[in-house]
């Protein structure tokens, strides 16, 4: 509990971000989630730890909902619901079953006095307090970009990608099975903390002398021991050569660079340039040596030598760089966390009394949840 509930009349709303595979939770007006839970809860049928999203039918994921929320109230936060205002990270384009399932739990189940729902790129740009920006968020399971401006989301410009953390691992498994490694030792968690300590992404030069068969210089191996079991070396070319993913080359031009290109393309023409100087990028698999540097460089060639881009992007384009307040995977977070804190939490929630009324959310794709009169 924290420690200025006792003096506060109010109790400081809740604010969750749940990802496909952690979960970050904690109170309003706080600079950082007071924990980072993987998304997963444990059963309480037969004790075993599960993935949250894996489920057959609606009713094993409100099940699923209703353990994995009562595990973050009171195991981790320690607080009653009951009664509480709660914050929700969410992506715009999110599933609809997901959204509906929360709210039925929260309000039916916890008894919670009201739930606001806010965007996961909008409300972490929010973060820098400017108007402009494109949102790049590097999730586990996809990776998003959304163009703000003025702060408002230019939807039709919204593009995705089913590349991310999760990729990044199976793509580092091969590598190393390839070197003769056992695959039992690569567990999931393994393969990401091999990914954190010892990846990172390499310079354009580099990377198109591999593509030409003309690998330069490998950086060092390092020995890694999985605890007691065994000790197992990480090449250096496999560290350099795991998140070459996100900038692969092919015919359908889904990079992470072409990405970004065509949601600044899909914007107004006199808007493309302040985007272009505000790009802003999150998530998990965005914490790691070298990302920023090699997009500006992937970003700059595209443009000089694509001729497409070059027709659509005139003068001299300079691409610049957010700095994260914070760390770049508690981003959206941090954004909740501080809007949970003003008055919006009052005027805009969906309380638990129109909830009832309607057993509904109000979507901002249905025409009739935004008519202002009438």
């Amino acid at each position: 509990m924290p420690l200025y509930e006792t003096v506060m009349q109010e109790k400081p709303p809740v604010v969750l971000d749940i990802g496909t595979a952690y979960t970050k939770l904690g109170f309003a007006a706080e600079a950082y989630p007071r924990k980072i839970i993987p998304t997963e809860y444990i059963s309480s049928a037969n004790g075993e730890s599960k993935k949250l999203f894996n489920y057959e039918t609606l009713q094993e994921f409100y099940d699923q909902m209703v353990d994995f929320l009562q595990m973050i109230f009171f195991k981790y936060l320690l607080v009653s619901p009951k009664d509480r205002k709660i914050v929700i990270v969410e992506n715009v384009y999110g599933q609809t079953v997901i959204r509906e399932t929360l709210a039925k739990v929260l309000f039916r189940h916890y008894e919670v006095a009201s739930v606001l729902y806010v965007p996961s790129h909008m409300i972490a740009l929010s973060t820098l307090a400017v108007p402009n920006g494109v949102i790049v968020d590097m999730g586990y399971a996809e990776t998003t970009v959304m163009p703000v401006f003025s702060g408002v989301q230019i939807m039709q410009a919204f593009q995705d990608q089913k590349y991310g953390g999760r990729d990044i691992h199976e793509v580092l498994k091969c590598l190393l099975l390839k070197e003769g490694i056992d695959s039992h030792l690569l567990t999931e968690e393994v393969l990401e903390d091999i990914k954190v300590r010892t990846c990172f992404i390499t310079k354009l030069s580099r990377a198109h002398a591999y593509a030409e068969n003309n690998p330069p210089q490998a950086p060092p191996d390092v020995q890694y021991p999985i605890a007691d079991k065994a000790i197992i070396t990480v090449p250096g070319h496999v560290r350099e050569e795991a998140f070459e993913i996100f900038f692969e080359k092919n015919n359908d031009r889904d990079s992470l660079p072409h990405l970004i290109l065509k949601a600044i393309l899909g914007c107004p023409l006199d808007v493309r340039r302040i985007l272009c100087e505000n790009i802003f990028v999150v998530g998990g698999s965005s914490i790691v040596m070298g990302l920023l540097p090699r997009l500006k460089e992937e970003l700059q060639y595209l443009v000089a030598n694509d001729k497409e881009y070059q027709k659509r992007l005139h003068g001299d384009i300079i691409f610049k760089f957010h700095k994260c307040l914070g760390r770049a995977n508690i981003a959206a977070w941090l954004g909740a966390s501080l809007c949970a804190s003003t008055d919006l939490v009052n005027s805009r929630s969906l309380t638990k009394e129109a909830y009832m009324r309607f057993e509904r959310v109000p979507d901002w794709i249905c025409l009739d949840d935004n008519r202002v009169n009438g």
